[in-house]
């Protein structure tokens, strides 16, 4: 009686989170939608001004300040838009061993010497729907958050494997379809985090870091761009034993795979 109390709170605490998370991801994507039509005019105003400027007028200076604000905060609204699962999708088939063994190499200049990764890429003929920039930034971003929680160095694994989610794991998480997945793994041997951490790390603008290091958008948008993708993501972590985040996205056949490169927009509701 007690076990099934417990799995009863824990679902209802899941399902009280993803719908925090859903109310989040809505303002965050109107409040984005209408902060970059106003970034559109401030770009469009700052080119004309700089055409219409002399090369040598000082004001050329102060002009393309407001135009490089104005680049990082549309890059900010592209994060916010991926969180919420509005931001458009150049879909197609994907293979994530190949997209991981293929950014390893910049992931390693990204990090620089003091961290070491390994990779654990299996050979498998089972492919993904989803969008491979968007994967890539996926995986920019566990990359960045790990060597954030390890300041003086260490280990970064990204694996890949053939996984079939049976109904009790899939029931753990909201949105989240028991049947054939291929899993994506970035793993660290960081700093960890606590739960009352672990439970807040998708929600946008959580951060960490000190005021003014970080914009706590990094793992909203992982969120964000996996529940496009229709898959889920899991987090473990034990406090000085690291963080593994294991994204699961579902198999899909080539031979029944829609047309690829197909743009797609998704408006953020719960299917």
């Amino acid at each position: 009686m007690k076990s099934d109390q417990q799995s009863y709170e824990q679902l209802q605490a899941q399902l009280f989170q993803a719908q925090k998370m859903e109310a989040v991801g809505r303002l965050a994507g109107g409040v984005a939608h209408d902060f970059n039509n106003l970034l559109t005019v401030i770009m469009s105003a700052g080119e004309i001004m700089t055409r219409r400027l002399h090369e040598k007028d000082p004001l050329r200076r102060h002009v393309a300040q407001i135009q490089k604000a104005a680049s990082r905060a549309e890059s900010l609204t592209r994060q916010l838009l991926a969180f919420s699962r509005r931001q458009i999708m150049k879909v197609e088939v994907v293979d994530l061993g190949a997209v991981a063994e293929g950014l390893i190499p910049m992931l390693r200049r990204l990090l620089g010497e003091k961290y070491e990764i390994s990779q654990d890429l299996a050979a498998s003929d089972w492919r993904v729907m989803a969008d491979k920039g968007q994967i890539e930034q996926v995986l920019m971003n566990l990359a960045v958050n790990a060597q954030d929680a390890m300041p003086d160095g260490g280990k970064l694994n990204i694996e890949t494997a053939e996984v079939n989610l049976d109904e009790s794991i899939a029931s753990t998480q909201p949105d989240a379809k028991s049947g054939p997945h291929v899993m994506l793994a970035v793993s660290d041997n960081g700093v960890g985090m606590a739960e009352e951490i672990r439970a807040q790390i998708f929600e946008p603008f959580f951060t960490t870091k000190p005021r003014g290091k970080g914009t706590g958008l990094g793992l909203s948008t992982v969120y964000g761009i996996v529940k496009q993708s229709g898959g889920c993501i899991f987090v473990t972590s034990v406090p000085g034993q690291g963080a593994s985040f294991k994204i699961y996205l579902p198999r899909v056949e080539a031979k029944d795979a829609p047309r690829p490169a197909v743009d797609a927009e998704v408006d953020g509701r719960p299917s």
